[in-house]
């Protein structure tokens, strides 16, 4: 079964980058390398402040959907913790490396 994620980018100017992929590290490496996305591209560097599994490509486009909808506060909110990390130079918490293998 291929797993889904749906994560989120602070970019340099500190918006909020919202996506889905099936490899959040391989994603990451190509938003940092300027391939991934026109939004991040200008907006470099980038790092994970939030991501979240999802089991199917209809769960991870309805979850990212709804993501994006948030309001700004909303989208701190939800990656709160996340963000204190980053800002601390600590690896977001929901990284899949560092998650325990399936």
């Amino acid at each position: 079964m291929r797993r889904y994620w749906v994560y989120m980018l602070r970019c340099s100017d500190g918006s909020l980058y919202t996506g889905y992929t099936v490899d959040l590290d391989e994603r990451l490496a190509a938003h940092r390398r300027g391939r991934a996305s026109k939004y991040t591209r200008s907006r470099l560097p980038v790092s994970v402040v939030y991501s979240e599994p999802a089991s199917s490509l209809g769960g991870a486009l309805k979850r990212e959907a709804e993501i994006k909808k948030l309001s700004r506060k909303a989208k701190l909110l939800l990656c709160g913790a996340n963000l204190h990390a980053v800002s601390l130079g600590r690896a977001p918490t929901l990284r899949p490396s560092e998650r325990d293998a399936p």
